[in-house]
């Protein structure tokens, strides 16, 4: 049975789903196909002010209204709950990403993905040029000077060879994508507090259960 079974459905038995944020993020946008609405800029809007959790929570029916469904899945209802968590994720606040950060929340969602924090890697010493002949691999070297060496009996001028070296991966990209992975998680705790906090689902609940926060340190 698929997740999209498992949710109850209008006229049918009301059986309450447990689900940890990142699966219920999984299903709204992978199963339902739930629509990423994203709230116009402030400067158009009438008061000019930002879309944070309370206007989603009196948008999409958190004071008693219903919500609409069945405007975006193709050839299908699209699960009030599903639309409920797109809008709170279209209204994760600046600080800790804003619609960018919805966008990838979205993204990955959809995916079945969690960021890429590149688990195992470790930055390597390596030639920064390498070529191939009949002989192999052999790293690219470059003149960085001369010296007078004596040789049987005659001083003679030779070229200084190094081989330039870097790390690969460079350790600012390792951290860039553990950081990227911390603001991701940073994210979906503000989406499942806003769920929980905003009790708007009807057929599901949002548990505590969360993905590792940095996993790399276990």
């Amino acid at each position: 049975m698929t997740m999209q079974g498992k949710i109850g459905r209008p006229g049918g038995p009301k059986t309450k789903r447990a689900l940890g944020v990142q699966a219920a993020l999984e299903w709204a946008f992978g199963v339902e196909k739930a629509q990423l609405e994203l709230p116009p800029p402030t400067d158009v809007t009438e008061e000019g002010f930002g879309f944070g959790l309370e206007y989603v929570l009196m948008q999409r029916g958190a004071l008693g209204c219903k919500i609409d469904g069945g405007q975006h899945k193709m050839g299908g209802y699209v699960h009030e709950d599903a639309e409920a968590i797109a809008a709170t994720v279209a209204g994760i606040p600046d600080s800790l990403g804003g619609i960018r950060m919805a966008i990838r929340v979205t993204e990955l969602a959809r995916a079945g993905l969690t960021p890429d924090w590149m688990p195992g890697v470790v930055p390597r010493c390596v030639p920064v040029e390498t070529r191939q002949n009949q002989h192999g691999i052999r790293a690219v070297t470059e003149v960085v000077g001369t010296e007078r060496v004596l040789t049987r009996g005659k001083w003679r001028t030779v070229e200084v060879l190094a081989c330039p070296v870097t790390w690969r991966p460079h350790p600012e990209q390792i951290a860039s994508a553990r950081r990227g992975y911390e603001d991701w998680w940073q994210a979906l705790d503000w989406v499942r507090d806003g769920l929980v906090a905003g009790r708007m689902l009807r057929d599901m609940e949002v548990t505590a259960v969360m993905p590792k926060e940095m996993p790399w340190r276990l």
